[in-house]
């Protein structure tokens, strides 16, 4: 059995996203049995990396409910400008965080997470170029490669890919565990 077998997490995505911090996660957590789905503006578009990669979308952002899902993950890159604007994506996070399920984000994905006003009294750590966006918005922001608190796990950098989704799915198992992270019947 793998260790994440019937997880469901959700990742959006829009043109522009950050080539490895979105595919290097999804890879990483359908290694471990997870099933990741993206979510984008329209439903069945492929959107475009920085350097190209296409990422073929699941469903629409108003299609998503976060009681379907177990974690979140925001990748980085300039696409989150284009996702901070969308009422869904920023509802969609600000509930995950509300039902207190894992909710990754990387490097400038931060943004996201300040749009949805999640972040006030919590540590987190972020691109540097948003630190003092994330430190405007009430968090505590941390210089390092990972950091975790509560159900928020943040990460800066592509180096820091390894560590950051060994602790995410870390999070999520032991969340699984504990029966947190459950998917809830509306």
């Amino acid at each position: 059995m793998s260790r994440l077998e019937g997880t469901r997490i959700l990742t959006f995505v829009h043109n522009e996203f950050d080539d490895l911090s979105l595919w290097y996660p999804v890879l990483r957590l359908r290694e471990e049995g997870a099933f990741v789905y993206l979510a984008g503006e329209e439903a069945g578009k492929a959107y475009y990396g920085k350097h190209g990669v296409p990422a073929l979308t699941d469903f629409a952002f108003e299609e998503v409910d976060p009681h379907e899902y177990n974690g979140v993950l925001i990748p980085g890159g300039w696409a989150v400008d284009k996702l901070r604007r969308f009422g869904h994506v920023i509802k969609f996070v600000h509930d995950m965080d509300a039902l207190n399920k894992t909710i990754g984000h990387f490097s400038h994905g931060g943004s996201v997470l300040i749009s949805a006003k999640i972040l006030n009294g919590r540590t987190v750590t972020s691109a540097l170029s948003i630190k003092e966006d994330m430190e405007n918005a009430g968090a505590n922001w941390q210089d390092d490669a990972v950091v975790v608190e509560g159900n928020l796990v943040s990460s800066q950098r592509q180096p820091d890919l390894p560590k950051y989704m060994k602790t995410y799915i870390d999070c999520l198992i032991r969340n699984k565990q504990r029966g947190e992270n459950q998917l809830t019947p509306q």
